[in-house]
């Protein structure tokens, strides 16, 4: 198993880092608190779409992809997923260090992301690798027409494969959602109660 693979396989782990560091050293306030977590719920609000599009397969500890999906927000960009949670740590990250002195708040910020970013930077060529292998041409196709993750307006005579469906969300987000409710008491202790 390369490192890729390995990167893969423990991603929740790693991505756990960032917020455990927050946690320990962050300490929120009021306004911090406020404009965080707008950024955190739509985050998770984009999370949440794009799961209805992938599936539950986002949770495998490998690459699965039964199908090529180029529909919802996989029009805009190939990896929503990442970038929804890359919004929500940041809306966490600004959350729970409002009340920091400048400079640790912002190496407290800048560490969060660049752990996400070593990670995603791992990973997604690792998907690559695998989608271009089971689509081949389609995949290669998609690659062109569609940004990694900054967002780009679909063009209207892309086909796009995949359905919406709603149903999946609660089972493939149950983790994301206790770790969410987690944060979210932490951070209400941290700033209300300690």
């Amino acid at each position: 198993m390369g490192v890729r693979a390995i990167v893969f396989k423990n991603r929740g782990a790693l991505l756990a880092i960032p917020a455990l560091i927050l946690v320990i050293f962050g300490k929120p306030g009021g306004a911090s608190i406020f404009s965080g977590l707008g950024l955190a719920f739509l985050g998770e609000a984009i999370r949440c779409w794009a799961v209805g599009y992938s599936g539950t397969t986002t949770r495998a500890d490998h690459v699965v992809a039964p199908q090529l999906v180029t529909a919802g927000p996989y029009a805009y960009m190939r990896n929503p997923l990442y970038v929804g949670n890359f919004i929500t740590a940041l809306g966490f990250a600004l959350a729970f260090t409002g009340n920091n002195p400048p400079t640790e708040r912002l190496i407290l910020i800048g560490a969060s992301l660049a752990v996400m970013l070593a990670v995603y930077a791992t990973i997604v060529p690792h998907e690559e690798s695998f989608l271009r292998a089971t689509f081949g041409a389609s995949y290669d196709e998609y690659m062109l027409r569609v940004p990694r993750v900054w967002p780009r307006q679909p063009k209207l005579s892309a086909a796009q494969l995949g359905t919406y469906d709603a149903s999946v969300i609660g089972r493939a987000e149950t983790r994301t959602f206790v770790f969410f409710g987690l944060m979210l008491v932490v951070l209400a202790l941290k700033a209300f109660v300690l």
